[in-house]
């Protein structure tokens, strides 16, 4: 024997009817203070502010972080020049 039932209601009623707390406001105050946080974290988002936070106080300028960046690109080993004089010395 089966028993089929349809009941036509909003989930808001159907919370209320199995017993769930409301959670609506303190979903809206989350994401209140969720998008002031964002807000202020963008404020803090100007190109030097930026640069310190990405950059670790080992670099010692810009020809550095580009000898960095070559070197991850696997085109010359850290500390070589653009010219490649590193890896010429190690095919001798």
């Amino acid at each position: 024997m089966k028993f089929k039932v349809d009941v036509e209601c909003t989930p808001e009623e159907a919370r209320q009817f199995i017993g769930l707390p409301d959670v609506a406001p303190m979903q809206d105050a989350m994401m209140k203070e969720l998008q002031k946080q964002m807000i202020d974290n963008v404020k803090g988002l100007d190109p030097e502010t930026m640069m310190q936070t990405w950059m670790s106080p080992s670099i010692q300028g810009w020809s550095e972080m580009q000898k960095m960046f070559w070197a991850q690109m696997g085109l010359t080993s850290p500390g070589a020049s653009p010219e490649g004089e590193t890896s010429k010395k190690a095919d001798k």
